[in-house]
């Protein structure tokens, strides 16, 4: 099963954006009579037939449509990104195979990056989210400081934590959170959090836990936190 995306679905008809309709043409060899499948990324699978095969517009037309119910948990991942924009670009591909829902790129007191093109990170979760057959696509923020997400009020009904480097942790995220939550998670970047940002946000009622023995790189640990919360879940 091939999967294609086209926000602003209006049925019975579809027309595909240049980049799926050429995917669609020259890449799968699609012709007109096939069926393909389509989401619009807010849940909803749409069984299609070809009507017009074009490399530069492509028309469906709408045959079946399936909801796709929602999760009862929601991970929000806020994370400093990495120096390098290729392991950002990498963790964002395997968390969304994985599945979140919301991530939130941070600027704290040892960034070493306080821009990222989000465009290219769209498309890699647009990519990911077709690859491994997900019809609801995850929100991408762009770059927030951390003061803004301590004193949101946006959070409150969540299970707040984060993510640091300490020996003397004894909080495991596996074992802090409940299942069937709403999650944010704060991962710092390589140089990790400054010890008057960890202060912060405990009096902002997030709480400390540790993502295992080993010291986990930026993207390693947002990854396994995402891992974790589903398997949480599952």
């Amino acid at each position: 099963m091939q999967l294609f995306f086209q926000e602003n679905i209006s049925p019975p008809l579809i027309t595909l954006e240049p980049d799926e309709s050429k995917h669609l043409c020259r890449v799968l060899r699609k012709k007109q009579g096939d069926q393909v499948h389509v989401t619009n990324g807010a849940g909803t699978l749409f069984e299609c037939v070809i009507l017009e095969a074009n490399p530069k517009k492509t028309t469906l037309k709408v045959l079946y449509t399936k909801e796709v119910a929602e999760d009862n948990f929601h991970i929000h991942l806020a994370i400093a990104p990495t120096k390098s924009p290729d392991r950002m670009e990498w963790m964002v591909e395997k968390i969304t195979e994985i599945g979140f829902h919301e991530l939130t790129l941070l600027e704290t007191m040892n960034s070493e990056r306080s821009y990222l093109k989000t465009d290219r990170l769209e498309k890699k979760i647009i990519s990911a989210c077709k690859q491994s057959l997900k019809y609801r696509i995850p929100q991408l923020h762009a770059f927030s400081k951390l003061e803004e997400i301590l004193e949101s009020d946006k959070f409150e009904e969540y299970q707040k934590f984060i993510a640091y480097v300490d020996d003397h942790h004894d909080h495991h995220l596996f074992d802090s959170a409940k299942i069937n939550g709403n999650y944010l998670i704060l991962v710092g970047p390589e140089g990790d959090f400054d010890p008057v940002e960890i202060e912060k946000a405990f009096a902002a009622g997030f709480k400390p836990v540790s993502l295992g023995k080993a010291r986990l790189r930026t993207e390693t640990a947002g990854l396994a936190v995402v891992q974790m919360l589903q398997t949480l879940n599952r």
